[in-house]
């Protein structure tokens, strides 16, 4: 690539797959909130606000919201974005240091719910093009009581068999090595200690072929859609008490301290002009700090 381009087939290929992916997530967490028990869950099923928006600079995006009953808050957002970087953001993107031009879309997921015994998760794959061009995203959960805290529990083995899986599928190496890009990413250092039980992060992802790097993409959406759901209605029938609760929100807290003092995409997104309302509804609805 020569040029960087502006809504070329490439970026327009990309947008499309994550839109139908955001629609795929939509129809099955609207499922979860009707499939919800009443008992636990009482109220109306909540259902997703599509809200699109423009971006001054270039392009622009949906914002995807629901407050529900079994989710407490869940965003899931579609972007494609162009124009020109900032010299400082262009100095840290490769193949922008001489042409600052750009184009990215992705799509980008996270669910809080009520029940504190159904592990948070968070989920972006992206797209971003200068005179280089690469893939980037992955999934990771969080649980948020103390006995699900571990890669060995039931559910972050389920997680990261439906990871390895779409990384075994195109090359048996990367899942190792974008395992270890989550643990190391996803880590809180003022803290000590990581944000969840990881999953798969993966940046700058080129391996030469467009095609096979983009089929990668897809495969991660896919495992992703067929992973969370599968632990959510494991879950959901658990009843909890308010010390779970209570540690729900605590955890929460490190969520927020995460997204705030080191996420990418937060300062990716609040860089280059997008939507503050749908960067910052990764934040969770309630959170303590004792």
């Amino acid at each position: 690539m020569t040029q960087p381009p502006v809504l070329d087939e490439k970026s327009l290929r990309a947008r499309a797959w994550f839109d139908s992916l955001r629609d795929r997530i939509v129809a099955e967490f609207e499922r979860l909130e009707d499939e919800a028990p009443a008992d636990l869950y009482p109220g109306e099923p909540g259902r997703f606000e599509l809200k699109p928006w423009d971006r001054p600079a270039g392009g622009g995006g949906v914002m995807g919201l629901l407050h529900g009953r079994f989710f407490e808050k869940v965003g899931v957002h579609i972007s494609l974005v162009h124009g020109n970087f900032t010299p400082e953001m262009a100095a840290a993107m490769p193949g922008a240091d001489k042409d600052p031009r750009f184009v990215a879309t992705g799509i980008s997921l996270i669910a809080h719910l009520v029940n504190p015994r159904v592990p948070a998760v968070h989920m972006n794959t992206r797209y971003l093009a200068t005179t280089r061009d690469w893939f980037g995203g992955g999934a990771d959960l969080t649980p948020l009581v103390d006995e699900q805290r571990s890669q060995e529990a039931d559910d972050a083995r389920l997680f990261h068999a439906a990871m390895k899986a779409a990384c075994d599928k195109h090359d048996p190496e990367w899942y190792p090595r974008y395992k270890a890009r989550c643990d190391e990413y996803f880590f809180l250092p003022h803290r000590n200690e990581p944000r969840g039980v990881g999953g798969i992060f993966y940046d700058h992802h080129d391996s030469g072929d467009w095609e096979r790097d983009f089929a990668f993409t897809k495969d991660v959406g896919e495992a992703f859609l067929e992973a969370y759901p599968t632990i959510a209605r494991h879950r959901m029938d658990e009843p909890w008490t308010e010390a779970d609760r209570e540690q729900q929100l605590v955890r929460r807290g490190r969520y927020v301290e995460f997204n705030l003092l080191y996420d990418k995409g937060t300062m990716f997104g609040l860089k280059t002009g997008g939507n503050i309302e749908s960067i910052l509804s990764s934040m969770p609805p309630l959170v303590a700090w004792p």
